[in-house]
């Protein structure tokens, strides 16, 4: 069976947009930590404003690294109420229980991706369906912000690795506790 990994960039303070204030996608340290997540990928699950997000970006992107060229070509699925298929970029649109979706992609998959902590990821969390939540913690606070991390109930986590990057950065992650 297949393994669910939530990727997600916040600050101290547990803030994921106004990303233009506090992240730096260039950090060395975010660099490394991305490439061995997405190159370990086989697919990628997104909610919805991720998707139009990226789907805008990484088309256009090239690097060094191949990163790019790697995420662009990933299979990717894509859960949302209020888009319809076909979908671009590689993607194909959830339709039905989005929970149901993701158990028969870990029979298809071995490793999945999910960027972001929106509906979607509360949703999987909730499931039981995810097996590794990865955060990287920025050294900065936004203050009064509206999106924020959120859960639909109390989730323990138990502490699988941690890092720090010279730039302050801290790496963490967890597995949720069943």
């Amino acid at each position: 069976m297949g393994k669910v990994t939530i990727s997600f960039e916040m600050t101290l303070d547990g803030v994921f947009d106004q990303m233009e204030r506090w992240f730096d996608p260039n950090d060395p340290g975010v660099q490394r930590a991305s490439d061995k997540l997405v190159f370990g990928a086989d697919a990628v699950l997104l909610g919805r404003e991720s998707y139009e997000f990226f789907r805008e970006y990484w088309p256009a992107q090239t690097d060094d690294r191949g990163f790019a060229a790697h995420y662009n070509a990933l299979p990717k699925y894509v859960a949302s109420r209020t888009l319809s298929g076909p979908l671009d970029w590689n993607a194909t649109l959830i339709e039905g229980d989005v929970a149901e979706t993701v158990r028969r992609l870990r029979d298809q998959y071995d490793s999945i991706v999910s960027h972001g902590y929106g509906e979607l990821a509360a949703t999987l969390v909730d499931a039981g369906l995810v097996d590794e939540i990865h955060a990287g913690i920025h050294p900065f606070m936004v203050g009064n912000a509206e999106i924020r991390l959120r859960t639909p109930h109390p989730v323990g986590l138990r502490l699988l690795e941690v890092q720090s990057y010279d730039s302050g950065i801290i790496a963490a992650q967890y597995a949720p506790v069943r």
